[in-house]
């Protein structure tokens, strides 16, 4: 991981919206993980999905 890895949607590696993908780059983890992750936090009762609308529509896309 780069010292100046920002929060940002990868071009490449995305599955649906790139936010899972942009996590795991930032923090230096498997994307795999963090889309488990995100999939196990769906069982329990939350906002999950609105939360990854919003951070699809407000990160920036990686250039």
């Amino acid at each position: 991981m780069s010292a100046t890895a920002t929060l940002a949607r990868p071009r490449s590696g995305r599955m649906i919206g790139g936010v899972c993908a942009g996590i795991a780059h930032r923090f230096g983890m498997s994307p795999l993980s963090v889309r488990v992750l995100f999939l196990l936090s769906c069982l329990l009762p939350g906002p999950q999905i609105l939360v990854y609308l919003a951070l699809w529509l407000l990160l920036p896309a990686e250039y």
